[in-house]
């Protein structure tokens, strides 16, 4: 088990927070809170326990160069109109500057520190870096899982040097993603949709020998459909992973996991909003079109299936969502889980960019159980990698 916060002596000590502020900004303003609304939960429960609370974050990709453009100083005012009380900030993460704004810190007082990645040593997982960071704290606490799959100085450098604690963001996270793959309650059913079978094959190999049922839409299904000999005509598929999908559809039945493909297909002959369409059986695609959803008969069937089950995971969208109408299928299934999450029949799970844009369009996302906003984290854990920013936290 991971170390929370409930289990720190919080008086009067420097707590040094790993947090994820890599936020959208437009014209050097903030343009979605998001991330910073979801540190608030830990940097509150800190500020009460009598802390003084030190923020460490990265913003962009600056490689180990002072970039004006990234720097984290525009987040502070935001952060503070947040919290409602002032949020100070340093100049730099590491050296005089820090330690002095550091020094100056009353109990509940909040210090944002500049970009760590302004210091190549934060990538490198460098100690010396590491342990300059560490100086700055008597404790460490990691709220950013997003970050926990990068083995860096400020996700498990730190924690090797200071008492280290999860978040209350890090602990709602494990907390779901063990009640979806590690214990969950069965029959499990993944949703795994996207463009290529070749981005997510550590996902669709593992989660064969976790799940009960594996959904595969987007892209990805033409692929297992061109592999089983049925024409795609000039859709998106990966043609040379063939012989791949086979293997997977092979391991998925040794070990009892059914796969669910499109029943029925959304049929177009040109990549745009509103194309003239039409639907079709699944092994019906004419050779001058492109596949660009699932059908209604395929929605009808994902219902059902949800129905039956007592936990979904979903990563990647059904169809080409981002065009109407081919989000139909998308929309349909995310609000077809909603319900049954707010009726109190299914414990639902999602995670990666697409799939959150796709949930809020569909207006299902606020029902879901839990939605990762951690796009590469996420992901990694989906296919059973170890986390190093959580590994050192148990």
């Amino acid at each position: 088990m991971f170390r929370s916060l409930d289990q720190a002596d919080l008086s009067q000590k420097r707590a040094l927070v790993r947090v994820d502020f890599n936020v959208p900004m437009q014209d050097g303003a903030v343009s979605d809170d998001t991330r910073l609304r979801a540190a608030l939960p830990t940097i509150e429960r800190l500020r009460a326990g009598g802390a003084k609370v030190i923020l460490l974050a990265h913003f962009d990709r600056p490689k180990g160069k002072r970039v004006a453009s990234m720097s984290l100083a525009p987040i502070a005012g935001p952060l503070a109109a947040l919290l409602g009380v002032p949020v100070a900030f340093a100049d730099d993460c590491i050296g005089q500057e820090a330690e002095t704004a550091v020094a100056a810190m009353k109990a509940g007082d909040v210090l944002l520190l500049e970009n760590l990645r302004y210091h190549s040593g934060e990538e490198a997982n460098d100690p010396t870096f590491a342990k300059a960071l560490a100086r700055l704290g008597d404790l460490y606490v990691n709220d950013a899982f997003s970050a926990a799959h990068r083995a860096h100085a400020s996700t498990t450098g730190v924690a090797h040097v200071l008492p280290s604690f999860a978040g209350r963001l890090m602990a709602e996270e494990l907390a779901a993603l063990e009640a979806a793959l590690g214990a969950p309650q069965r029959p499990v059913v993944a949703v795994v949709g996207g463009a290529k079978v070749s981005t997510k094959l550590d996902l669709l190999a593992n989660l064969v020998t976790k799940v009960d049922h594996l959904v595969i839409g987007g892209g990805m299904a033409n692929t297992f459909l061109v592999a089983q000999g049925i024409g795609v005509g000039k859709s998106l598929a990966e043609r040379d992973m063939a012989a791949t999908a086979l293997d997977i559809l092979a391991r998925a039945k040794a070990a009892g996991c059914s796969i669910h493909l499109p029943i029925d297909i959304v049929i177009a002959r040109e990549f745009k909003a509103h194309a003239v369409h039409e639907t079709l059986p699944a092994t019906a695609c004419p050779d001058d079109a492109m596949i660009l959803d699932a059908g209604p008969q395929t929605v009808a069937a994902l219902g059902a299936l949800f129905a039956s089950c007592k936990t979904l995971i979903w990563n990647g969208p059904l169809g080409a969502f981002e065009l109407e109408p081919f989000n139909m299928a998308t929309n349909a299934a995310a609000r077809a889980a909603a319900e049954l999450t707010r009726a109190g029949k299914l414990v639902s799970v999602a995670g990666g960019g697409d799939t959150v844009s796709a949930l809020n369009q569909a207006g299902a996302a606020a029902d879901f159980t839990f939605i990762s906003t951690a796009g590469g984290a996420f992901l990694e854990w989906m296919e059973g990698k170890e986390l190093p920013g959580v590994a050192v936290l148990m």
